[in-house]
This record gives structure tokens, C-alpha cells and sequence, in this order.
């Protein structure tokens, strides 16, 4: 995969949309781990170099999504890995907004209420952290994006970058929960 500087400029009118304090802002949380917090082992790559854990997907819960969402989309991005170059965990989309989140464990594969795109290893599934050892602790970027677009409409197999293009124009708001790990 190519570098593209544009992707990341992308991104910038997400977080800007999330920087909202009011209560009536998007939000999002997760009983998995906290904002900051460290990410359980339940949402690590099982491989025993990440820490033998069970590479589910993190439990979500989200509240005052904007006016007009018709669809959501999920990012896992971690920003240091792939020596600074990024890694994309998770991508997930198609997800009906009358959801109020995601169960632990139910979000890594499509199923009739999501739709898995491809990560970073160019599979449909969720892929749990696993940072090299010794690295300082990565950080992982979850990020929900409400969107104007209609559920069942986007394809499947898509990944970060098709995703965030088909998204231009279409996004609504976005909120991002940030989690830690490291072994």
C-alpha cells in the first residue's frame, strides 16, 4: 500500500466533528476499556508474541447520533504501528443507527447487521492489537461516523481508504474513544 497524506487529511473534519463538549454531542463508549484506558486482553490478537488474547471486538455503545443518520461506520486505526506508516484493526459499516451499539465479540465478521471491510492484511475481519514487544504502548483510534448514506448501500470488501471516499460528502459526525496497549 502506497503512503497517501491525503488519507490523513481526511480524517481532519472527523475530529473536528468530534471536538463538540455540549450534551447533545455524538458520543461514543465502550465497557471494554475506557477512553485513554488500557484495552483487555479480550480485544488482543491471539497470537502469544500480542499476549494470547481473544480478538474480540470491543463492546460500543454510542448516544446522540446527528439529525438525518441513516447508517454508521466504524475505524480502528492505529497511528504507530506499521513503523509510523499506520495499521487499520478494524473497519465495519452498513450498521443500522437504530442499534445502540455493539455486544463484545459481535462486530468482527458481516454478519445481517454490519459489514466487515478489510484491514490492513487485506482480510474482512476485526484484527486485535498486537504491537511489537518493547514498543511503547500503541494507540488505537476507534472512530464512529454517522452518515446520511442508507444501510445495505455501500459495498462490501472495502477498506479504510474506499471507505473514507465513499464517505466524502456524506459524513455527518464522528466521535472517537482512543485506547492503549503494549506488551
Amino acid at each position: 500500500m502506497t503512503f497517501k497524506p491525503w488519507l490523513f487529511a481526511a480524517l481532519l473534519p472527523f475530529t473536528a466533528l468530534a471536538a463538540g463538549t455540549g450534551s447533545g454531542a455524538l458520543s461514543i463508549s465502550s465497557s471494554s476499556f475506557t477512553d485513554g484506558g488500557v484495552i483487555a486482553l479480550q480485544q488482543v490478537g491471539p497470537d502469544p508474541a500480542c499476549g494470547a488474547g481473544e480478538e474480540q471486538t470491543p463492546q460500543l455503545s454510542w448516544d446522540n447520533l446527528p439529525a438525518g443518520t441513516r447508517s454508521l461506520a466504524l475505524v480502528m486505526f492505529d497511528p504507530d504501528g506499521g513503523k509510523g506508516l499506520g495499521v487499520v484493526h478494524w473497519v465495519a459499516y452498513n450498521i443500522d443507527p437504530a442499534l445502540d451499539g455493539l455486544k463484545e465479540g459481535t462486530g468482527g465478521v458481516t454478519s445481517s447487521t454490519i459489514t466487515v471491510g478489510r484491514n490492513s492484511r487485506g482480510t474482512s475481519a476485526y484484527r486485535g492489537p498486537c504491537p511489537p514487544a518493547g514498543d511503547n504502548p500503541h494507540h488505537y483510534a476507534l472512530t464512529l461516523i454517522a452518515t446520511d448514506i442508507p444501510v445495505g448501500t455501500l459495498p462490501a470488501e472495502l477498506d479504510r481508504n474506499g471507505l473514507l471516499t465513499l464517505l466524502q460528502g456524506h459524513a455527518l459526525g464522528a466521535q472517537s474513544l482512543v485506547g492503549r496497549y503494549g506488551h
